[in-house]
């Protein structure tokens, strides 16, 4: 091949490159391996995942927390299928995300190539840009639209198309599409919006902020913390926003979640949207004003009226806020009404919490393992969350003071993203530890990903929340009972089992726990090894019972 031409798989290579792309996620095969070696020629680490859906899930991670996107390379047809779970999970989570995916040969298509699919239609619904390059050496403008649709404005998914012609196919180089580098732009909100905004929170007596995951993404920490010191209003975090002002700041109403909720009677949202997380807002008081700051105009009204909309970049609005706002919504804090209302209702559920870290009996609650865990970890740990009961009891238990250092499911709620976030997260931050605490019925959507993270030198700590089922299961005498008759629940898992044994079995270290004290030196020991630690905590099951999700829409 003459110095001056580059293989398709060359030039989008350099084309990542050039967009600042450092790690890509993926699994090789048919036709994108000439990709992989492309990518790693031109310095960027490729990490190769055993399921699609797992690198697609690392790479949606990857861009939340790097607030640029994150890159995954899969084979045609079913690669791209079973990447979409990672695809969507961005776009839901307005997280940026490249999906690159082969396809077959051009001149094959409506042949029954091999794994011929219609992949750039497939994923169009679940984009804000899907697209083939027209030709080889248009290959750099495609991936420079890709990228800036990912990150600018609203942040979301974008897909690559790749066929296998054009991976191999050859270009002269002052044939190539010279683009540029994506480089996002931000917008401050409306003054006079700013000005009707400062009236309402000043006419405030109750006032309550809401800082949700965008507030993280958007890394807006700095502003928040002074706007919340400024204004001394209380905040209540969402899941994932917690540590943008950190847990233990007195005006944290985590603690009196529905107390504030009820009791505010203006709420300013922080890149939070009014989704099944709010419960679309159905708890908030009725007679509360809403403020609320957000990138997308229409997100705007969602679920509830907006008494003011700001539109715009959060720390630009919240700087804006911050320099408009006099002071203080009330001339002592400390003794506000609402304000003591709220420390009441946090000490009473907070000494309820501490009754149930205490809790002795065997098999271990939730709470008294998570409590074991929370003595050890440090509080710099980036922890993953993941699972049913898991997820929900440990959001109350954890405390965290530091933005994007709680991974979970977030709005789309997915199933079998902790190893891929995980893994994600340790490439982010390798000098800190990181933990996933997982359920038993989730760390199986994933399991075999404790041999990319060995293979890949990451320390990571899994911890399997072991209670034999989804949501609840059984003890061996009632599962033995119940198989028996016929009559197993579909929720039902096979008891006991020995999860710690998969991390032996790939090279990491495994321990089985039983009580408080086997799991607090378990956890100490990960801590201290070099390698990944699984973690099988055997937790008790709660026998079987009716489920109920009428929370969803309350």
């Amino acid at each position: 091949m003459s110095d001056n031409k580059l293989t398709g798989a060359q030039v989008l290579a350099q084309s990542l490159k050039q967009q600042g792309v450092t790690v890509v996620f993926g699994i090789v095969g048919i036709p994108v391996v000439d990709v992989a070696e492309a990518i790693q020629a031109e310095g960027i680490k490729f990490i190769s995942f055993r399921n699609e859906q797992s690198c697609s899930y690392a790479a949606s991670a990857w861009g939340y927390l790097n607030q640029k996107p994150g890159v995954c390379l899969v084979v045609s047809g079913p690669g791209v299928v079973h990447a979409l779970a990672g695809l969507v999970n961005s776009q839901v989570n307005t997280w940026p995300l490249v999906l690159i995916g082969g396809s077959c040969e051009t001149s094959l298509e409506g042949a029954g190539a091999f794994q011929e699919c219609l992949q750039v239609e497939m994923c169009r619904p679940y984009t804000k840009y899907s697209a083939r390059p027209p030709s080889v050496g248009l290959i750099p403008m495609v991936v420079e639209r890709a990228f800036r649709h990912s990150v600018v404005g609203r942040p979301g998914a974008a897909y690559v198309d790749l066929p296998a012609d054009f991976i191999q196919g050859f270009v002269e180089k002052d044939q190539m599409a010279v683009v540029p580098a994506v480089r996002p732009t931000f917008a401050q909100a409306d003054p006079e919006d700013i000005k009707q905004a400062v009236e309402v929170l000043m006419d405030a007596k109750s006032p309550l902020i809401i800082i949700g995951k965008g507030a993280a993404y958007a890394r807006a920490e700095d502003e928040i913390r002074q706007f919340v010191d400024k204004y001394q209003a209380p905040f209540l975090p969402t899941p994932m926003g917690k540590g943008v002002v950190p847990d233990m700041h007195p005006r944290n109403a985590s603690s009196a979640r529905s107390s504030a909720l009820k009791g505010a009677d203006v709420i300013l949202l922080l890149g939070a949207r009014v989704n099944w997380i709010l419960h679309f807002g159905k708890r908030f008081n009725s007679k509360a004003k809403i403020i609320q700051i957000d990138v997308h105009p229409e997100e705007f009204g969602v679920n509830v009226p907006i008494d003011v909309a700001l539109q715009g970049h959060l720390p630009l609005v919240i700087r804006q806020l911050t320099h408009a706002i006099p002071g203080s919504f009330t001339q002592s804090a400390d003794t506000n009404q609402f304000v003591s209302s709220l420390v009441q209702h946090s000490t009473i559920n907070a000494a309820k919490q501490e009754a149930k870290y205490h809790n002795d009996s065997l098999p271990m609650t939730y709470h008294r393992a998570f409590y074991e865990i929370k003595l050890k970890l440090p509080k710099d740990v980036v922890l993953i969350s993941e699972g049913a009961n898991t997820m929900d009891i440990a959001r109350t238990v954890y405390d965290f003071q530091l933005p994007r250092r709680r991974l979970d499911c977030a709005t789309f709620a997915n199933m079998g993203v902790g190893l891929g976030f995980a893994i994600a997260a340790q490439l982010h931050y390798p000098d800190s530890h990181v933990v996933a605490i997982v359920g038993d019925s989730a760390f199986g959507f994933s399991a075999m990903e404790l041999e990319t993270a060995v293979r890949c030198h990451l320390p990571l700590i899994i911890i399997v929340i072991n209670n034999n089922g989804i949501y609840f299961g059984l003890d061996k005498d009632e599962y033995d009972t119940l198989e028996q008759q016929g009559n197993l629940p579909a929720t039902a898992l096979t008891p006991d089992i020995r999860y710690e044994m998969f991390a032996e079995a790939v090279g990491g270290k495994g321990h089985l726990v039983k009580t408080p004290e086997e799991l607090a030196t378990a956890v100490q020991q990960a801590l201290d090894y070099k390698g990944l630690s699984l973690i099988n905590c055997l937790i008790k099951p709660g026998g079987y019972q009716k489920l109920d999700f009428a929370w969803m829409s309350k």
